[in-house]
């Protein structure tokens, strides 16, 4: 008779919710393989510091094989996912550029977490134009932008032109837009300031259109209007009740919602940071369950994070919204520590299945809201706690810094973030990649 085999589960995706179901998996007696397109976990809530330059891409990217290679239960396979079979419990994957992976793998428990991506709302096109920092690639594209934008207008003498290339429009007040307007700020008013001599990077014009009535609409109203004081102390101006109609290689149409003329802004530089729209293995997923799904694109799962008639699959993180007790879909924060949570839940309720008990349904434990916008000026709502300032600032760096994967990259970023503070100035200032080519000339060439 034929050894049975260990249970089998197969996690889709090495982000938050992915990696905390594998984590705490670890040493419960099943078989893991961890499938993702990327070799590495990325601290996505920094990725726009990789952007600004305030950090290299090493500092908030780990090795998946090194954060398990102590667990010979967990298996790393670097593979995307062009299909499920749900009847045959069998995920079909496809090769990752030349790196071969196998057409199907079996599974037991499915854990996908295939995240978000932001949404351009129906303008695709746009995206050529309007950079977002969801991804490495993409922030280290922004970062190269950004700078070589300062560069070409200390090289253009024509004075419009070269107002062009200073002005940065960031698309989204929430804290991805406030985060990535201030950094813009901090860059051209300290980091760059004495770096040019026919340019300065202080007269940089930095708009942050919202279309709510308010920045930061997650945070109270309080909090909101201390965050767009500071950001205009680092010179930038928030466009609340203002949207963006059109994005092109010359700028952007901002129309005010009040009912003012429509604004042509001249810009090089655009960042997208508005909404988002749920990975495509959430609309693969809710056609094969018949799960319902919401305009952007966020299929429903049940209580217990399962699909429906689907017990065995889990489904987790920016891709899902969860069905309440009441049988109403709630729809939770895009943010790390619900993608976590629901991890960490998935596999206890796992662990629980493997003893043949079921879990309680999944509950969502907010412990507040941060958000930085430059130096020592931060936002905080813990527990029904408003405050800012440098206190809400440290408050924001001590989680960040604990929940970084790797000794070695806590050790590095505590260590950039204290010569940015004491220096002002930002270790990763460099332009590489397709913006370098483009700007390519002279000795270099």
């Amino acid at each position: 008779m034929a050894e049975a085999h260990p249970h089998r589960v197969v996690v889709i995706g090495g982000g938050f919710g992915g990696l905390q179901a594998v984590h705490k998996l670890r040493r419960a007696p099943v078989e893991i393989t961890l499938v993702d397109r990327r070799n590495f976990h990325l601290f996505q809530p920094l990725t726009y510091q990789v952007a600004t330059g305030a950090l290299s891409p090493g500092d908030i990217a780990y090795p998946l094989r090194a954060v398990f290679k102590r667990f010979p239960n967990v298996r790393v396979l670097m593979a995307e996912v062009r299909d499920f079979d749900l009847d045959a419990r069998e995920v079909r994957l496809a090769s990752v550029g030349d790196v071969p992976a196998p057409e199907s793998l079996p599974y037991d428990t499915l854990v996908v977490a295939g995240g978000s991506r932001y949404s351009y709302f129906g303008h695709d096109d746009w995206s050529q134009y309007a950079r977002e920092v969801k991804s490495l690639e993409s922030a280290l594209q922004v970062r190269s932008h950004i700078l070589a934008a300062f560069e070409a207008a200390e090289a253009e003498p024509h004075p419009e032109r070269r107002a062009e290339w200073l002005t940065f429009v960031v698309v989204g007040g929430g804290p991805t837009g406030v985060e990535m307007a201030g950094q813009i700020g901090e860059l051209a008013r300290d980091s760059m300031k004495r770096d040019f001599r026919s340019v300065d990077p202080k007269s940089a014009r930095i708009l942050l259109v919202e279309a709510e009535d308010r920045l930061l609409t997650t945070f109270p109203p309080k909090l909101s209007a201390k965050a767009a004081r500071s950001l205009e102390r680092l010179g930038v101006t928030p466009l609340v009740n203002h949207t963006v109609t059109l994005v092109d290689e010359g700028g952007v149409m901002i129309e005010d919602r009040g009912g003012g003329e429509p604004q042509r802004v001249a810009s090089r530089t655009v960042v997208w940071a508005a909404g988002v729209t749920a990975s495509s293995m959430a609309a693969r997923l809710g056609e094969l369950s018949g799960a319902e799904r919401d305009r952007a694109g966020r299929v429903t799962v049940e209580p217990d994070l399962t699909l429906p008639g689907h017990p065995e699959v889990f489904a987790l993180g920016d891709m899902v919204r969860v069905r309440g007790e009441d049988g109403q879909p709630l729809q939770l924060p895009g943010v790390a520590p619900v993608a976590m949570q629901q991890g960490r839940y998935a596999a206890k309720a796992i662990k629980a299945r493997l003893r043949g008990s079921e879990p309680r349904p999944f509950r969502y434990v907010d412990k507040g809201n941060l958000a930085t916008i430059g130096r020592a000026r931060a936002v905080a709502e813990i527990k029904g706690i408003h405050f800012g300032g440098p206190l809400a600032w440290l408050l924001w760096l001590g989680i960040h810094i604990f929940y970084l994967i790797g000794f070695q990259n806590r050790l590095l970023v505590l260590f950039r973030w204290a010569f940015s503070f004491l220096t002002r100035r930002r270790g990763a200032q460099l332009i590489t990649g397709p913006e370098a080519q483009r700007h390519r000339g002279g000795a270099g060439s």
